[in-house]
């Protein structure tokens, strides 16, 4: 195995979403926090961009929820079992994701953002713009059972798609 190696957060998230939810993750207003040892003009042209690319830890999850195995996503036995650097959850080894939440601006050490899915006292180890050119390149491909599971990911609520 290589070197460990160690990061330390340098924002939090403020506000959003209080509890985990596998789903109805749109439309929530929260506020990542850059910690005040960073200088403010380290985010100078942020504002620039209208999507953030953030690096997060499942802090809410343990060591001990990690899992190591093929398992069927969301325990539902419809899905094929997938291993574990198949999930995006907080199951994996180092417990983190990243996200792409929309900016709508910047007040100080403040950004704001919605559609990230995270929660509030989320530790945040990297914050960088989104460069579409940077995205994926070629068709991309993912099994059925995605879209599938992840109908309501981004709906604002449980009566949205009424």
């Amino acid at each position: 195995m290589p070197d460990a190696y160690s990061i330390t957060p340098v924002a939090t998230v403020v506000g959003g979403h209080t509890t985990v939810a596998d789903d109805y993750q749109g439309g929530v207003e929260a506020i990542i926090r850059l910690h005040h040892d960073y200088p403010r003009d380290t985010l100078t042209g942020l504002e620039e961009f209208s999507h953030l690319q953030v690096l997060w830890q499942f802090h809410l999850g343990s060591p001990d929820d990690v899992a190591l195995h093929a398992r069927s996503p969301r325990n539902n036995p419809a899905w094929p079992a997938t291993g574990t650097f198949v999930h995006r959850n907080h199951r994996r080894p180092n417990r983190l994701a990243v996200s792409h939440p929309r900016l709508l601006r910047l007040d100080g050490h403040d950004l704001h953002v919605t559609d990230l899915d995270a929660v509030d006292g989320t530790p945040v180890y990297d914050i960088a713009p989104w460069f579409p050119v940077m995205g994926p390149r070629g068709a991309i491909r993912t099994p059925a059972w995605v879209e599938e599971m992840l109908p309501d990911y981004w709906s604002t609520s449980r009566d949205e798609r009424g």
